[in-house]
């Protein structure tokens, strides 16, 4: 049995030699609340964000696409990663969607999300008898 471990796992030390591809990792963001307006900060650096960014709202919820495209390939070593990424998160219940504006600056897309006053949250219900 010794001696076929040698022929079993010596043909296998050429996968750890070998690149798997790595998932692309998520985006990062911060975000912060205030009573005016929710701001989202995303990190997305080298990306035009005309060509390579979506930003969209459904139903309360804020998704953001990216897509970091491979520009030449060859026998050139990159560590960068490609392909596309996306994240979502519930925007707070009170959210103007409508009047959502973005702006990109130095690999940072910020969002911001304007909110309306918040709806009461509790009432009083009177009981009346049946009287």
């Amino acid at each position: 049995m010794a001696a076929l471990l040698p022929r079993l796992f010596g043909d296998m030390s050429d996968w750890f030699e070998m690149e798997f591809p790595r998932p692309a990792p998520p985006i990062r963001f911060e975000d912060k609340v205030s009573d005016k307006e929710y701001v989202l900060r995303a990190e997305l650096p080298g990306l035009e964000p005309d060509k390579d960014v979506q930003i969209s709202t459904h139903d309360g919820v804020l998704t953001i696409k990216a897509e970091r495209r491979e520009e030449e390939k060859g026998l050139n070593r990159s560590e960068f990663r490609y392909g596309m990424v996306h994240r979502s998160v519930r925007l707070p219940a009170n959210a103007d969607e409508a009047g959502i504006k973005a702006t990109y600056r130095k690999g940072i897309l910020e969002v911001i999300v304007p909110l309306t006053a918040p709806a009461p949250t509790a009432r009083q219900i009177e009981i009346t008898t049946g009287e």
